[in-house]
């Protein structure tokens, strides 16, 4: 078990017919060795657990990869206007070529494709 640096870049949208690498997540996780996120790692790590948002046109976003109530989520301020969901976080494996769907500020359920998993700072 070790902690991730993982990079998601935006998959085929109707807005992106071929994705986007300006468009995406980069977030540190503890991952086990199959993948897969670590909750019990995640709560002692958790204050490295952090995530920057980037979007072409906009300011990147900084926050931190929250574990609440069996749900993952995205979140940049306290409260949980601004939390992003993401759609079976716990059972996805965190591999280059694997797809994950966040929710995002406007509501909109998005698909992001794993593009890089290398080690953490």
């Amino acid at each position: 078990m070790s902690l991730k640096k993982i990079r998601l870049e935006l998959a085929r949208t109707p807005d992106f017919p071929d994705g986007s690498s300006r468009c995406g997540y980069e977030f540190n996780a503890p991952l086990t060795r199959h993948g897969l996120l670590d909750a019990t790692r995640w709560q002692r790590d958790k204050a490295r657990c952090t995530v920057r948002r980037f979007w072409q046109g906009e300011d990147d976003e900084l926050g931190a990869l929250v574990h609440h109530r069996s749900n993952w989520l995205f979140s940049y301020k306290p409260g949980e206007d601004d939390d992003e969901p993401i759609f079976r976080f716990d059972k996805h494996r965190f591999k280059v070529g694997e797809y994950v769907s966040v929710t995002e500020h406007d509501g909109v359920q998005r698909p992001f494709r794993v593009v890089a998993v290398t080690p953490a700072a």
